[in-house]
């Protein structure tokens, strides 16, 4: 398994460095390409993270950034790399 570290916890979208800083503990506040969420204010708490989630999959998995979509994108793929207690 990929390290969780490098997952959104919301969408599990791989990013090149840690939202939630090496440690875990330091969000970057950066945005994520995929879900839209702001590392360190909709996805601070599991429960946080889960209601952002269920919001973003009601919106049909609209990517924020649609131009970073990979064109063999899938949810069900991706999904599998949300942090476990987030998801």
């Amino acid at each position: 398994m990929e390290d969780e570290r490098f997952a959104c916890r919301v969408c599990g979208l791989h990013c090149a460095d840690p939202p939630w800083g090496a440690d875990g503990q330091c969000p970057t506040f950066d945005i994520c390409d995929c879900c839209g969420v702001q590392f360190g204010y909709e996805d601070s708490l599991p429960a946080s993270a889960r209601r952002y989630r269920d919001a973003w999959l009601r919106n049909s998995c609209e990517w924020f950034r649609a131009k970073s979509k990979p064109e063999d994108w899938s949810w069900e793929r991706q999904q599998a790399r949300v942090p476990r207690q987030f998801g």
